[in-house]
């Protein structure tokens, strides 16, 4: 039988967070590739992509591996019982368990990351100790069948990681190889420790109003007093 491999789609996902990780999953020998989401009407990304979903939640095949992806349509996402009520059941029997940036969030609210160490994206990794995960700043990180990818790009890295788990790493190797995948950023702005004080200002100016509903929801879920620490 076919390796089953599903990722959410819903309105406001990050499209990268998605097609990254989707590029290498369908690289997998005897991988099958849902993009599951609530119907199978199209989905307009945050970025106005339309995504096309394969397949409903009510639909959906048992999964080896449940990816979610984030964006800034995780904040909806957090308080939707029947995508949540999916992700538990999902969880139950996957092999794996993954996310990649703020898609953790979704696992978090959900209750899957009690005691779990996990990444997300830098401007939401103070919010994951609210769920009671162990945050790591890190790319990947690894615990047991959870795995965890930081921001947008780390999507790449997540989905070799986990693909050098499913079959291999030579075979996980010729799939990055295969996408040229040999990144050399013409710009050492890709963290907040790495990125001028002006540029880091911009980006969290940007994505303020975003912060400070999760920042909400995350409070309103736990009960948690969410702490600025990281993001301030």
């Amino acid at each position: 039988m076919p390796f089953q491999i599903g990722l959410l789609a819903f309105p406001g996902v990050q499209q990268l967070d998605l097609t990254a990780p989707y590029e290498v999953f369908v690289g997998v020998p005897g991988a099958e590739v849902h993009l599951v989401a609530a119907s199978l009407a199209p989905v307009r990304s945050a970025t106005g992509l339309i995504l096309t979903p394969t397949t409903t939640f009510a639909d959906c095949p048992a999964l080896d591996v449940l990816c979610v992806p984030g964006g800034v349509g995780v904040n909806a996402l957090m308080v939707d019982d029947t995508a949540l009520a999916f992700v538990r059941r999902q969880a139950e029997g996957a092999r794996y368990v993954t996310s990649v940036c703020t898609g953790a969030m979704v696992l978090g609210a959900a209750g899957l990351l009690h005691g779990v160490r996990a990444t997300t994206h830098w401007a939401a990794h103070d919010l994951l100790s609210a769920f009671g995960a162990i945050p790591v700043r890190e790319r990947v990180v690894r615990d047991g069948r959870f795995v965890t990818g930081g921001g947008v790009t780390a999507g790449l890295d997540f989905a070799l990681t986990l693909a050098a788990e499913l079959v291999g790493r030579e075979r996980a190797e010729a799939i990055q190889l295969g996408h040229e995948y040999a990144p050399a950023p013409p710009f050492d702005a890709g963290t907040p420790e790495t990125a001028s004080p002006a540029v880091l200002a911009a980006a969290r100016a940007r994505i303020a109003p975003s912060r400070a509903e999760r920042e909400r929801i995350v409070a309103a879920l736990t009960g948690v007093a969410v702490t600025r620490m990281e993001w301030e």
